[in-house]
C-alpha cells in the first residue's frame, strides 16, 4: 500500500512534467534530423528510444534522452560518406555495441574529474544559446534548424548573424505576436501558477502551445497576412495509414559490417555520445533538488543500449540532452517514469495526431525553450561563481564563450584545460613556513608536498642557521613525495657536521623513517 502511494505521488509530478519534456523535445527531434541529413522520422526514433529504452535502463531519476544537437556535424558527414542510411544505422547499433564495453571498463569514472565551474559554465552556455539561437524562431526567422547548437548556421551565417538578420530584417509579425504573449505567459505563470489545488499540476507549454494554435487560427480568421504558415509551423511526417507508419522504421544494412568507414563511423559516435552523456548527467546531478548521484558507468550501459535498438529501428544516435533534462528537472519531475511517459506522449502523438501536431506554430515552441535558456543562465549563477574567487569565476566564463564560439565538447575541453591551470596554480601557493626565534627553527608543511614543492623546500632549509635546533613539522600531510623526502634525507646527513640538531613531526615522518640515513647524531621523531 505504501509503494502505492509512493507510486501515485510520483506519477502526480511526473506526468505534466513528462508532457513539458515532450513538448521541448517534439521540435528538437525534428530539427535535428532535418539538420542531420536524415529523414524527419529518424529523430523521433531516436526521441521515443532515448525516453523508453534509455529511460527504463538508465538509473538517472531526472536525466532524458534523445538525439543529440552536438551529433549533427558527425552525423551529416557520415551520412553523406557511407553509402546509405541504412549503413548509417549499423554504425549506429555498433557504436551502442562500444558504449556497452566502455562501460564495462568503467570508463564513466572520467565524469567525476570534470570541474563543477566547468558544469555549470555548460549549463549557462547552453542557457544563454537557446536564447539566441530560438529569439529568430520566436519573431519568424527559421533560417537555421530548431535545436541547433553551432556557433556556424547552415544559412551560411552564424549565430550573432543570424539573431541581426532575424531581427532587422525577417520578423513575421503573427510570429512575434505568438512568441510574445507565449514568453509573457510563462514567465508570469512561473510566479502565479497556485501551490493548491488542480491548477499548480497544469504544465504551462502546455497552455502556452494552445495559445499557440488557437492566437494562429485567430490570425487566419481576422488578419490572415500575419496567419502562420509552411516552415513557421511543427512539421510532422504524416503517414496515409498504419502500413505506411510502420514503412518509416528501417533496419540496418548488416551486409557492411566489414567495412573500415563504418568501424570508424561507430567508434567516432561511441565516444562523442558517451563524452556528451557523462557530462549531461553530471550536470543534471547538479540540478537534481535531491542532489541524487547517477551511476555514470551504469548510464553508459543504459546510453548503448538506447543506441543497440535505435540504430536498430532506424533512429539517430540517442545521448543524454541537457535541455530536455533540465526542462524535466524545472517542471517538476521526481524519477524517470517522466522520461518514459513523455516518450510515450511522441509515441501516440506522431501515430495518431500528426495533423493536429502539425497546427503548432514554431514561435509557441521557441518561448518554451527561451525561458528554459533564460533558468539555465540567471544573472544569479554569474554572481555567485564571481563571490567565489577567480578560480571559479575565470573556467566558468571561458567555458561559456568557448562553447559559444565553437561547439559543446570543444568548448568544455578549453574550460578544463582553464580550470586544470588554476588547480596546477593552487599547488604553486607556498606549502611551507618557516619561523626562526633565538637558536630554534621551525619548518611546518601546510599540506602535501609533491615535487612540485621541492624548490620551496630546498629555499626554506636554507635558511636554518649552524647550530640551531630545527623541527619539521609535517603532522598536516598524509603524503610526500619522494623527491621530497630526498633533500630531507640530504639536509640531515650535512646537519651533523653544521651542529644542528633535527626533530622530524608527524605520522608520515614516521612513515618515511626508513628511508632516510642519518649520521652519528641521528634524527628523532615526535
Amino acid at each position: 500500500m505504501a509503494q502505492s502511494r509512493s507510486f501515485l505521488a510520483t506519477a502526480r509530478a511526473d506526468v505534466p512534467a513528462s508532457i513539458v519534456v515532450a513538448l521541448v523535445a517534439l521540435p528538437l527531434c525534428l530539427g535535428i534530423a532535418v539538420a542531420s541529413g536524415a529523414p524527419p522520422f529518424a529523430g523521433m526514433i531516436a526521441g521515443i528510444v532515448g525516453g523508453l529504452v534509455v529511460g527504463f535502463l538508465s538509473k538517472s531519476p531526472l536525466s532524458v534522452s534523445g538525439p543529440a544537437a552536438g551529433l549533427t556535424v558527425i552525423v551529416f558527414e557520415a551520412i553523406e560518406r557511407l553509402p546509405s542510411f541504412q549503413v548509417f544505422l549499423l554504425a549506429v547499433m555498433l557504436a551502442g555495441v562500444l558504449q556497452l564495453a566502455f562501460s564495462f571498463t568503467r570508463a564513466g569514472v572520467l565524469a567525476e574529474f570534470v570541474p563543477s565551474a566547468v558544469i555549470t559554465g555548460m549549463l549557462a552556455a547552453i542557457g544563454l544559446i537557446l536564447i539566441l539561437k530560438q529569439v529568430p524562431h520566436a519573431i519568424g526567422y527559421d533560417g537555421d534548424f530548431e535545436g541547433s547548437f553551432e556557433y556556424a548556421s547552415r544559412a551560411g551565417g552564424n549565430t550573432f548573424t543570424d539573431l541581426w538578420t532575424s531581427v532587422s530584417q525577417d520578423i513575421a509579425p503573427g510570429a512575434v505576436l505568438i512568441g510574445a504573449v507565449s514568453l509573457a505567459f510563462l514567465f508570469w505563470w512561473d510566479h502565479a501558477k497556485p501551490k493548491q489545488g488542480p491548477l499548480r499540476l497544469l504544465p504551462g507549454p502546455l497552455v502556452v502551445v494552445v495559445i499557440g494554435v488557437v492566437g494562429n487560427m485567430l490570425l487566419g480568421a481576422f488578419q490572415p497576412a500575419w496567419q502562420l504558415t509552411g516552415s513557421h509551423l511543427v512539421r510532422v511526417p504524416v503517414a496515409g495509414g498504419a502500413s505506411e507508419f510502420l514503412g518509416q522504421f528501417q533496419l540496418p544494412d548488416f551486409s557492411a559490417i566489414g567495412t573500415g568507414a563504418v568501424w570508424t563511423t561507430a567508434i567516432t559516435l561511441a565516444i562523442v555520445a558517451s563524452l556528451e552523456s557523462l557530462l549531461s548527467v553530471k550536470a543534471v546531478d547538479e540540478l537534481d533538488p535531491r542532489r541524487r548521484t547517477t551511476d555514470k558507468n551504469w548510464e553508459l550501459m543504459a546510453q548503448g543500449g538506447g543506441n543497440i535498438v535505435s540504430g536498430l529501428l532506424g533512429g539517430l544516435p540517442v545521448t543524454s540532452v541537457i535541455v530536455r533534462s533540465s526542462a524535466n528537472v524545472d517542471a517538476g519531475a521526481e524519477s524517470k517514469m517522466s522520461a518514459m511517459l513523455h516518450a510515450t506522449w511522441l509515441l501516440l502523438s506522431v501515430a495518431l495526431i500528426p495533423v493536429l501536431l502539425n497546427q503548432i506554430p514554431l514561435a509557441a515552441l521557441a518561448a518554451v525553450l527561451i525561458a528554459t535558456g533564460y533558468k539555465l543562465c540567471k544573472p544569479k549563477l554569474f554572481t555567485d561563481r564571481f563571490k567565489q574567487g577567480w578560480s571559479q569565476f575565470i573556467p566558468f566564463i571561458v567555458t561559456i564563450l568557448a562553447i559559444l564560439r565553437t561547439d559543446l565538447l570543444i568548448g568544455i575541453l578549453v574550460g578544463l584545460v582553464v580550470g586544470f591551470v588554476f588547480v596546477v596554480a593552487r599547488n604553486f601557493r607556498p606549502a611551507l613556513t618557516y619561523a626562526y626565534d633565538d637558536g630554534d627553527c621551525l619548518i611546518r608543511a601546510r599540506r602535501n608536498l609533491y615535487f612540485i614543492h621541492k624548490y620551496e623546500l630546498q629555499k626554506s632549509l636554507a635558511k636554518v642557521p649552524d647550530g640551531a635546533n630545527l623541527l619539521i613539522d609535517l603532522s598536516s600531510t598524509s603524503y610526500v613525495d619522494l623527491d621530497n623526502v630526498d633533500i630531507i634525507n640530504a639536509f640531515i646527513k650535512g646537519a651533523d657536521y653544521r651542529g644542528i640538531s633535527v626533530i622530524v613531526r608527524g605520522d608520515i615522518a614516521e612513515r618515511t623513517a626508513p628511508l632516510i640515513n642519518a649520521p652519528s647524531t641521528g634524527v628523532r621523531y615526535a
